[in-house]
């Protein structure tokens, strides 16, 4: 699986790493990166708990 985050939309609430944080975190510039190229074994619920809680839509993932 594979996250991306839309760092145009994304208003660095902090959710997501607090959620996943094996595949989040927040850049310096208060924006949330991915920080794996492939979600990590045992994280894809959390990456896809964290795609359904932001608040903006600004993550998506796929297989």
């Amino acid at each position: 699986m594979k996250a991306h985050v839309d760092k145009d939309t994304c208003i660095g609430c902090g959710l997501c790493p607090g959620i996943a944080p094996d595949v989040f975190e927040m850049d310096d510039d208060g924006k949330a990166v991915v920080t794996v190229d492939e979600v990590p074994d045992g994280s894809e619920d959390a990456a896809k708990e964290a795609e359904d809680s932001c608040p903006t839509n600004a993550i998506s993932t796929e297989e």
